[in-house]
């Protein structure tokens, strides 16, 4: 199968060059360029493509204004390409409200040192969009219907661990909607993102939910009803002890392949509290957040993955699933759902 693909940029420079990357991968074919997003819109119709990459601003239509309306007529995976400034996050995080998929940096060196690297990445990121995406369907806020309590076999919930990519953005936010202000528990979120982003997106998510949500900061000690965001280009450790639990962040190494990454985080939860720790791996490319989970799991740690029909992309719930160590799998919406009945 041949990916066809979409390019929407106003800059023919830019245009011309995505096409060459694009077209000297064979899987993938570029099936027509648009300079704005009325254009983009008429040739999502016109040529059918299995995917999308969007520039965020255009002229006539805006990239976000083309991904509402593409989303409305003929719902196609879209990738934004994004300068990884403050004003970029915030425009990449309305886009991924409006249906967008996924987002990598208009600038592909920043994706890798080496050119050929970065030029594989990209195409490697558009087929997978292509062919492993879920079909879009807007996320429903969750009806208010009252849900009794979910015991968890009589075990002391303490600490609650997020991890996800793909598709991410858009899951936490209805996840976290539905918890209440006084939330008996801290909550740590990892989301695969670079490190201008994470601020945005976690003031974006405070403004959004009745329960504090904040960029992690050095030495934080973690409070019931707060969920700490992991900084983007870097790793979160959980540190100290049960009751007396702190965050240190700490710089990355460039062999571990995400920053943050879910893996490193929940070895260091795995070392103070893993039986006291529910751990939900969410929807999103790869498998980090599996060897974690295992070894949570073995250390006495409930495990819940999001099921199929609600990810963007069934890769790292998947793999936890075929691990055998999810306790429950569970839509987007019963995930909110139970984690707001906690007492």
């Amino acid at each position: 199968m041949t990916v066809k693909v979409l390019i929407v940029d106003d800059s023919t420079f830019f245009r011309r060059r995505l096409t060459e990357i694009i077209n000297a991968d064979p899987r993938l074919e570029v099936v027509a360029s648009a300079a704005d997003g009325r254009e983009a819109v008429e040739y999502v119709s016109r040529y059918r493509p299995d995917v999308v990459t969007m520039d965020l601003e255009m002229p006539v239509l805006d990239g976000i204004g083309a991904v509402k309306k593409i989303m409305q007529r003929r719902p196609t995976p879209v990738l934004m390409l994004s300068t990884w400034t403050t004003e970029g996050a915030k425009a990449t995080l309305e886009a991924l409200d409006a249906g967008a998929m996924d987002f990598l940096p208009k600038r592909f060196e920043e994706l890798a040192q080496d050119a050929s690297n970065a030029r594989q990445k990209l195409c490697d990121r558009i087929y997978f969009l292509a062919t492993q995406s879920q079909p879009y369907k807007p996320v429903q806020p969750p009806p208010s219907v009252a849900v009794p309590t979910i015991p968890l076999e009589k075990k002391t919930i303490e600490l609650i661990v997020i991890g996800t990519s793909t598709g991410g953005p858009v899951a936490l936010q209805h996840i976290l909607s539905q918890l209440p202000t006084h939330f008996p528990f801290p909550i740590i979120l990892l989301q695969h993102m670079p490190a201008t982003f994470t601020p945005s997106f976690a003031e974006r998510l405070n403004a959004q939910c009745a329960i504090q949500v904040k960029e992690a900061q050095q030495h934080d000690v973690l409070q019931p009803g707060t969920a700490y965001l992991a900084p983007g280009g870097q790793q979160l450790l959980l540190k100290g002890r049960r009751r007396q639990l702190y965050l240190q962040i700490e710089a990355s190494d460039q062999n571990t392949p995400y920053h943050p990454c879910i893996d490193v985080t929940l070895e260091s939860v795995s070392h103070i509290c893993p039986a006291q720790t529910l751990t939900i791996i969410l929807t999103g490319m790869g498998s980090d957040g599996c060897e974690g989970a295992i070894k949570m799991h073995e250390k006495g740690s409930t495990v819940w993955a999001q099921d199929q029909q609600s990810s963007t992309i069934y890769g790292m719930p998947m793999a936890v699933a075929k691990a055998g160590v999810a306790d429950k799998i569970l839509s987007l919406t019963e995930i909110g759902k139970q984690l707001a009945a906690f007492k």
